[in-house]
């Protein structure tokens, strides 16, 4: 899975960590995520002109992006194409749970595992972002291709891809191998962002935070579990929180397999 994703799917990018094709997957019934309609990537300020005339070819008709006001300001994404530009913050306008926005001091020093476990099982309930996300999803003959990002594409771009894969039919074992991919194409941001918090922490401390700052599969078995057991399946899950009916479902598995 690791070699295929990272071989096949990592887009040879100089200016955007983690743009991935989420096409290849397989689903439940036999059949495969096509390639070239779903994306998903860290946040695209970094793009080169030489990346920008590489994604052209794909033809985006839109930029999904989960981050808040203030992240957008402060590295706001380039034009591609003649794609549209949407912005729904996941976590909301009035909630800076992005580290860029705290007193890195604090960030660092207050982070937990069992606070973004806390997270990741809030997210996906009553959440206006995906709410928007899975309506684009629901008509994809007009909103595909897309991508679909937040800063580092793991987090809050990781539930969105659990959310639209799981719509698709993938299983929820090849879902946890893509998310938990993250790790190994944001290696180059980790250590960045290590680096920074390495300023604030003591040496034990800083070891704590690498590890419980790296994906790990309780985070996104946290967004999972939170929907069943708040709806007891994943299709009363798609019905009420986004209206997506069975047949709804089945124009979008239609379109977006092979």
């Amino acid at each position: 899975m690791e070699s295929t994703v990272l071989s096949e799917q990592l887009l040879p990018l100089k200016g955007a960590y983690n743009f991935r094709d989420m096409g290849g997957l397989k689903t439940r019934d036999g059949r495969k995520v096509k390639k070239g309609l779903i994306f998903r990537s860290a946040d695209l300020t970094d793009l080169t002109e030489e990346d920008i005339q590489y994604l052209k070819a794909f033809d985006f008709r839109l930029i999904y992006d989960y981050r808040d006001k203030m992240e957008a300001e402060q590295r706001p994404d380039p034009q591609i194409g003649w794609e549209r530009h949407e912005r729904v913050a996941v976590n909301g306008e009035d909630k800076t749970t992005a580290h860029s926005e705290w007193a890195p001091e604090i960030f660092y020093k207050t982070f937990s595992r069992e606070k973004f476990t806390q997270v990741y099982k809030q997210m996906p309930i009553r959440n206006a972002s995906y709410r928007r996300l899975m309506s684009l999803v629901a008509r994809p003959e007009k909103n595909l291709p897309f991508v679909h990002h937040c800063a580092g594409g793991r987090d809050r771009t990781g539930v969105g891809a659990m959310l639209i894969l799981t719509t698709l039919g993938v299983p929820f074992e090849t879902i946890m191998d893509d998310y938990m991919l993250s790790n190994l194409t944001l290696v180059d941001y980790h250590r960045e962002l290590f680096e920074e918090a390495s300023h604030y922490l003591t040496d034990r401390a800083l070891k704590q935070f690498e590890e419980d700052f790296s994906l790990h599969e309780e985070f996104l078995e946290a967004s999972m579990d939170s929907i069943t057991d708040t709806y007891e399946t994943f299709d009363r899950y798609l019905m009420i929180e986004f209206g997506i009916t069975s047949d709804v479902r089945k124009k979008i598995k239609d379109f977006c397999l092979e």
